[in-house]
C-alpha cells in the first residue's frame, strides 16, 4: 500500500524563510512528490499533524480562517492522492509511484506553461511585441516560481491563486497594481483555456479570487506648464531639443503614442493630415492637425526628402525595420531615452510631477476635453477600443470644475 504524507521541503525555503508543501508519495521505498503550491515558515507547519498552525504577520479571525483555508485545500489534496492510490492498486498489482503521481497531477491535461508558451509564440507570429514582452515577463516569473516542475490547469486553483500573489508581493516586492498586471496575463490565459475546453467554466479560479487594483493619478500638463516647457532654452538640433517638438508635438496631435510619432512617415502626412495604422492597436486613425503641430512637423521638412523617409530624425531611413524585434529594439531604447531627457525637461521647466511620454497622451485628453470636444471624438483619436477607457479624463475636467466652483464659497 502506498503511503501518502504532507512535507515541508526546508532545502527549497526562499530568503524569507518559506518554504514550500510537497505530497510525499512512497510505494516500494520508492518516492515522488507533488507540489501543493502553498509555502510556510517552519514555526508555521506541524511535522506530526501535518497542519498550518499559525500564520506569522495574522492575528485573530484573520489568521484562523487562513489558516483553516490552508489546512482545508492540504487535506483535500492528502484525500484525493489516497484515493487515486488505492484506486489504481486495486486494479493493478504493481503500481509505480511516478503513476500515482501523474494520475494526481492530471499529466493527460493540458500543461498550462506549454499552453502559454503557444500564446506567446503567437503573438510573436502576430508581431504584437509590447504584449509578448510583457507576457514573457509574466510567465518567466510564474516558471521561477515553480522551479523544475510543471503544473496543469487544474492545479491553478484559488489556493494556488493566493499563495501566488503572496510571492510576488512579500518575496519579489511587487506591487498591487504589478500583480494586478501580472494576473490579467493568467486570466487571459484560463479564459482561452475554457473556451477551448481545456478547462471546465466552473473550474475558472478567478470566479473566486479577487484582483485589487489601486487608483492611479493620471498626470498631464495645464496650459502655463505645457508653455513653460516651450518656453526652455534648448539648443536646436540637439536630442533634448528633438525629444521636447515630438513631446510637444503629441500633446496637440492627438495624443500619439511615442512609438507611433517616432515611425511617421512623409507618406503618413497630406495638407495638414496625418493617417496612421496604430503600432500598438493596430487600428488606421486620421488626424487634421492644428497650426502649432504642422509648425513642428515644417521645421523638419528636408526639400530633398523622400516620401518614406521618417519626418522625425530618430528610426535611420537606410535600416530595415521590416523585423518585428528590431523594430521593437529600436523604439523602446529610443523611448527610454526620450523619458531620459524629458525628465530633466520636467525638472528644468518646474513641472510638479515626473515628465514622461505618455502624459502627453493624458495632456491632448484633459485640454480636447475642457476645449469642448465630444467624448467619442477623443476616444477616437486616442486609439481606445471603448469610450469608458476615455472617461476617466472626463473624470479629470469635472473635478477641475467642481474645484473652480469652490471660489463661490
Amino acid at each position: 500500500m502506498a503511503s501518502v504524507k504532507v512535507v515541508r521541503k526546508a532545502n527549497k525555503e526562499d530568503k524569507f524563510g518559506k518554504a514550500p508543501l510537497y505530497l510525499r508519495i512512497i510505494k516500494d521505498r520508492k518516492a515522488k512528490f507533488v507540489a501543493l503550491s502553498i509555502r510556510v515558515l517552519e514555526e508555521e507547519w506541524d511535522e506530526e499533524t501535518q497542519q498550518v498552525v499559525k500564520i506569522k504577520g495574522l492575528k485573530g479571525r484573520e489568521m484562523r480562517l487562513k489558516v483553516q483555508q490552508y489546512n482545508k485545500a492540504i487535506a483535500k489534496k492528502r484525500s484525493e492522492a489516497e484515493d487515486v492510490a488505492l484506486d489504481l492498486e486495486t486494479t493493478s498489482k504493481y503500481v509505480a509511484p511516478q503513476k500515482i503521481k501523474e494520475t494526481i497531477m492530471g499529466k493527460s491535461s493540458e500543461s498550462f506553461l506549454k499552453y502559454a508558451h503557444r500564446y506567446l509564440a503567437s503573438l510573436e507570429k502576430s508581431k504584437k511585441m509590447g504584449t509578448l514582452g510583457k507576457g514573457k515577463s509574466v510567465i518567466s516569473k510564474l516558471e521561477i516560481y515553480l522551479g523544475s516542475r510543471d503544473i496543469v490547469f487544474t492545479d491553478i486553483d484559488y489556493t494556488f491563486l493566493k499563495s501566488y500573489e503572496t510571492y510576488l508581493r512579500e518575496s519579489l516586492g511587487n506591487s498591487v497594481n504589478t500583480i494586478h498586471n501580472n494576473f490579467n496575463v493568467i486570466r487571459k490565459l484560463i479564459n482561452e483555456a475554457i473556451a477551448e475546453g481545456h478547462l471546465p467554466y466552473e473550474k475558472n479560479p478567478f470566479l473566486r479570487f479577487k484582483m485589487r487594483l489601486e487608483k492611479t493619478t493620471k498626470n498631464y500638463l495645464s496650459e502655463e506648464e505645457l508653455d513653460a516647457i516651450e518656453a526652455l532654452p534648448l539648443k536646436p538640433a540637439s536630442k533634448r531639443y528633438q525629444h521636447r517638438s515630438i513631446y510637444i508635438f503629441c500633446c496637440w496631435a492627438g495624443g500619439l503614442r511615442i512609438s507611433d510619432v517616432i515611425q511617421l512617415q512623409w507618406l503618413n502626412y497630406k495638407e495638414g493630415k496625418i493617417t496612421l495604422t496604430m503600432y500598438k492597436t493596430n487600428t488606421v486613425v486620421s488626424i487634421m492637425l492644428p497650426k502649432r503641430a504642422i509648425e513642428i512637423i515644417e521645421e523638419y521638412d528636408q526639400p530633398d526628402k523622400k516620401p518614406t523617409d521618417y519626418i522625425f530624425p530618430f528610426l535611420r531611413n537606410d535600416r530595415d525595420y521590416s523585423d518585428p524585434k528590431a523594430l521593437f529594439k529600436a523604439i523602446s531604447s529610443i523611448s527610454s531615452y526620450a523619458n531620459k531627457d524629458l525628465k530633466r525637461i520636467g525638472e528644468e521647466a518646474g513641472i510638479p510631477h515626473v515628465l514622461h511620454f505618455h502624459t502627453s497622451r493624458h495632456t491632448f485628453a484633459t485640454r480636447a476635453l475642457r476645449k469642448g470636444m465630444r467624448i467619442e471624438y477623443v476616444s477616437k483619436l486616442l486609439g481606445h477600443t471603448s469610450v469608458k477607457t476615455t472617461q476617466i479624463y472626463a473624470k479629470v475636467v469635472n473635478e477641475e470644475l467642481d474645484k473652480a466652483m469652490e471660489a463661490f464659497n
